[in-house]
């Protein structure tokens, strides 16, 4: 045995940084648990010491030499197919995973492992994002984090000023919706009346992967003032009856789209339900972090096109042409919102109608709600609650979302039945207060018969030359 990791050492000194598709390749065929953890561990190696265009070569190397073998795919298929049974239904499922799946299972084998691969998948996300076609690499990471993340694998702890400083320091340096300035601020917001839970890995002992902080009020805060003021009195929470989430962090960018944060929303109502039985109010104050970019998206025809947005602002059009010294009322908008803390009176309506659409009707050219935040929660079996206008007067706040914030209500006997609704067919359940405005939007978003009509004649009637492809035309207005 010491001859053969003599002779193992030797052979990985010898081609690794050169050859990581040898690498790869003999870490799958290892048989022995003891040399693949040690060539998994030389495999970490090597790509910790990658720089980003080596590690770029080598996702794309797994993409194209670890594939699945479309020969031996449609093999085994024609053979389920002429004989169905448990043997050919083994290896018709062996023969549509692709071998990287396995690679990465025993990369995972070893110290460090799980921490290389959600590394590697944040480099991939980025690398998608400028156009590099990865998905079937992607795709396969994340089949495999869903299943290694699970909840019954993570662990939920309660984060307070006596947390070691280690993990205290990442919630400075990860929060993203509400920046943390220093410590006086982080201890502000792990005072008697707040709360803050992550969840942890056990391969990742201290590493968040996900964290959500918590004020408890009396009623839902609209204003984010009410919660980040350093200097706000701390109140008793046992005289509390809210608890209102505030920041929802993901902490590591590898693990994008593997479903935590509703588990974990989930599992903090039961906490503190059971510590505070006062709490009866469960509930967000959210941004809408696209919300100004949405409403300057003209060219999206699932968004906010002129014709919407004149027809949304037609009850304010006099007194925004008024304030604005313009004609139009989209225009005078518009002009209004690139300072829009001087005109808070007579944008504060026209914001929470425009919100509103945003939230329930906007999507973006992929067809998905435009809003990421909106999606999270109204997926989870939240309903949209109330939408305040100026609830959010921080720079980043404006910038992003003209100031406006959002309240989610999470009542656990509707979690079920709302995430059905809108997984299944886009349904989003709105409190009562908002009805009579979604009703207005929803006239407002739909084309008029005269627009249709319109469309109609205005679209490209069909070659009918020999030949000539018949195109169909598609989209709203």
């Amino acid at each position: 045995m010491p001859g053969f990791f003599a002779n193992l050492l030797h052979i990985v000194q010898n081609r690794r940084g050169t050859d990581m598709q040898f690498l790869c390749r003999h870490l799958l065929s290892s048989r022995g648990e003891a040399s693949q953890t040690a060539l998994a561990q030389q495999i970490i190696s090597a790509i910790a010491a990658m720089n980003s265009g080596e590690r770029t070569r080598f996702l794309e190397m797994l993409s194209s030499s670890f594939s699945v073998d479309e020969a031996v795919l449609r093999r085994a298929a024609a053979e389920y197919e002429s004989a169905p049974g448990s043997d050919t239904l083994a290896a018709l499922s062996a023969a549509v995973e692709a071998p990287r799946q396995e690679l990465f299972r025993r990369i995972n084998t070893a110290p460090h492992g799980i921490e290389t691969l959600v590394g590697l998948r944040s480099d991939l996300l980025e690398l998608s994002s400028s156009g590099n076609r990865l998905g079937a690499v992607d795709a396969d990471l994340k089949h495999l984090f869903r299943s290694w993340f699970n909840p019954g694998f993570l662990r939920l702890e309660r984060i307070s000023w006596h947390t070691s400083a280690l993990i205290l320091e990442k919630l400075i340096r990860y929060e993203s919706v509400h920046e943390i300035n220093g410590w006086s601020d982080l201890r502000r917001r792990l005072e008697a009346d707040r709360r803050c839970f992550a969840f942890f890995h056990p391969a990742l002992a201290d590493e968040p992967m996900i964290f959500v902080e918590v004020a408890l009020t009396n009623r839902l805060s609209e204003n984010v003032e009410q919660l980040l003021d350093l200097n706000a009195p701390v109140l008793d929470p046992g005289r509390m009856d809210t608890a209102v989430f505030y920041s929802i962090n993901n902490c590591q960018r590898g693990l994008r789209n593997v479903p935590l944060g509703n588990f974990l929303i989930k599992q903090v109502v039961s906490e503190i339900t059971a510590e505070l039985p006062n709490i009866k109010i469960f509930g967000t104050l959210s941004p809408l972090p696209r919300f100004a970019q949405a409403l300057h998206d003209e060219k999206n025809e699932q968004g906010f096109t002129p014709v919407r947005l004149r027809r949304l602002l037609a009850d304010f059009g006099p007194a925004l042409t008024a304030a604005a010294r313009r004609n139009d009322s989209v225009e005078a908008f518009l002009h209004l919102i690139k300072q829009p803390l001087a005109h808070r009176e007579t944008l504060a309506a026209p914001l929470e109608r425009l919100a509103l659409a945003y939230l329930t009707k906007a999507r973006g050219r992929d067809g998905r709600l435009y809003d990421p935040v909106a999606t999270f929660h109204l997926s989870n079996g939240a309903r949209l609650e109330r939408i305040n206008p100026f609830g959010n007067l921080r720079p980043y706040g404006i910038d992003a979302s003209l100031g406006v914030t959002v309240n989610y209500r999470y009542l656990p006997e509707e979690f079920e039945e709302n995430h059905e609704r809108f997984v299944r067919g886009g349904q989003i359940r709105a409190s009562a207060a908002l009805l009579r405005e979604n009703k207005i939007v929803l006239a407002a978003w739909q084309p008029t018969a005269e627009e249709l009509h319109a469309k109609k004649r205005q679209a490209p009637h069909p070659s009918r030359s020999p030949g000539a492809p018949v195109r169909q035309s598609a989209g709203k207005a």
